[in-house]
């Protein structure tokens, strides 16, 4: 019988293709800025919506680990400690509200096609960023000492 806990362990290490891929995409346009001085805006704010797009995948992916377990040192002294997992919390939900909320305000009010673009990608981390959420919760309830 398959162990889908395990299973799902080995897929959230996708999660590190994606950011790999998402660094090459932001890193790309800076590479072609000596050549293409006047293409480099636009290449950019592509660029930016694609690694936004890959981070969202990313951060999705790291949310099927095992929440029973930590990575670092760093992040079981934070899960372990109250005050600090739920101020760490509070972070990852100003930070997905403000994906979402500047994602929306862009996607509705722009007309420009690149904006429009960018804003659908920070929509995409965003909700790649609420199953983070999950696992953070997960994390901090089963690491926590009273």
């Amino acid at each position: 019988m398959v162990n889908f806990k395990n299973l799902f362990h080995y897929i959230s290490y996708l999660q590190y293709p994606c950011m790999l891929a998402s660094l090459w995409f932001i890193i790309q346009p800076y590479m072609l800025l000596a050549e293409h001085k006047e293409l480099f805006l636009d290449s950019l704010l592509s660029n930016a919506n694609i690694t936004l797009m890959l981070m969202g995948v990313g951060v999705s992916f790291s949310s099927l680990q095992d929440t029973s377990k930590t990575q670092n040192k760093l992040s079981l002294r934070i899960y372990q400690n109250p005050r600090k997992s739920k101020l760490f919390l509070i972070l990852v939900i100003v930070l997905i509200f403000i994906f979402l909320i500047a994602g929306l305000i862009g996607f509705f009010s722009s007309s420009e096609s690149a904006i429009s673009e960018l804003s659908i990608g920070s929509i995409v981390l965003a909700i790649g960023m609420m199953g983070m959420l999950k696992a953070v919760v997960e994390m901090a309830e089963h690491h926590k000492i009273e």
